[in-house]
């Protein structure tokens, strides 16, 4: 399943596609800036299934699992090292039975800890502030998140394998803890960019991690504005006025993306920067997801974090 690696007090973040994109979009900005490497791939296959097959130009292709990731970063002060595991899906049944697969593998690693991001829909707008609302497998990590001042979440509960995964490390004596990031419920399904970033300036600082989260942040404040314009003519709608003349933010992909020469020359120019300095990928992934087609370039995109040599 991987190679063999050595690491010193690490810890595990996993993420998985979710609400606002919160989760992933964090564990891939934490991938990108720290410049990990691929060390290995975690996939019961047993456990999944493949769900469609994809259709260009009238051919239809082959269905493919999804695939899950595991990164590695080595502290260079010979501190805490991360690993991170990236999850292209959820499985649809045997979810409990994927997670103690996964903490199973962890304790193996020697990882002390383990965090999963997730996201909190509330009824906050898109220029408030994210909070970060926290949860722990114990009462000592409860505290000691209480005391950073992050939101506890008293009761409820936490869907799916962000969940599920810390049921499994408490159950292994793995203690573990969840930071969903605050978005807007009313924009759940589009990408919030605020929620990964609070998430990372609540994590990184627990992790002794510093990363340079410039990039991060503009994102957040760009999706803010075009969030907070699109309420704004919801608003206007609902209360019988008049709707602005201008095109509203559209929060839907194109069904066929198809790159202009000036975009694939402006892909590949990426390509060419990542490769030189991978902190640059996550530049690289914005592009992608702008462009909607990063499931095209995934593997291409993965293989700039293999380890060289």
């Amino acid at each position: 399943m991987a190679e063999e690696v050595k690491l010193h007090e690490p810890w595990l973040v996993a993420v998985w596609p979710g609400m606002g994109n919160v989760a992933l979009a964090a564990g891939y900005y934490l991938m990108a800036k720290l410049q990990m490497n691929v060390f290995a791939e975690f996939s019961p296959r047993e456990l999944f299934d493949v769900e469609h097959v994809v259709v260009k130009e009238g051919l239809i292709r082959p269905g493919h699992m999804p695939r899950s990731r595991l990164f590695v970063w080595h502290s260079p002060q010979q501190k805490r090292d991360l690993v991170l595991f990236i999850g292209e899906a959820q499985p649809p049944l045997g979810k409990y039975a994927f997670c103690r697969q996964l903490i199973q593998f962890a304790k193996q690693l020697g990882v002390e800890r383990v965090f999963t991001f997730a996201a909190m829909a509330t009824e906050m707008r898109p220029e408030g502030t994210s909070h970060v609302f926290a949860a722990a497998t114990d009462k000592e990590l409860l505290d000691e998140l209480r005391q950073r001042d992050l939101t506890i979440l008293e009761d409820g509960q936490i869907g799916g394998l962000n969940g599920i995964l810390l049921g499994a490390a408490a159950e292994a004596g793995l203690r573990g803890g969840c930071l969903l990031g605050e978005m807007p419920h009313v924009f759940a399904q589009l990408p919030f960019p605020k929620a990964s970033l609070a998430v990372l300036q609540a994590f990184t600082p627990m992790a002794g991690v510093e990363i340079d989260f410039s990039e991060l942040a503009e994102q957040a404040t760009a999706i803010e504005q075009q969030l907070g314009e699109l309420l704004i003519q919801l608003e206007q709608q609902a209360t019988g006025q008049t709707q602005p003349e201008e095109e509203a933010f559209n929060p839907q992909p194109s069904e066929e993306p198809r790159l202009s020469p000036e975009d694939e020359r402006r892909v590949e120019k990426l390509f060419e920067q990542a490769a030189g300095d991978r902190s640059k990928g996550y530049e690289l992934k914005r592009e992608l997801d702008r462009l909607d087609v990063f499931k095209e370039y995934e593997d291409r995109f993965l293989d700039l974090f293999r380890k060289s040599g």
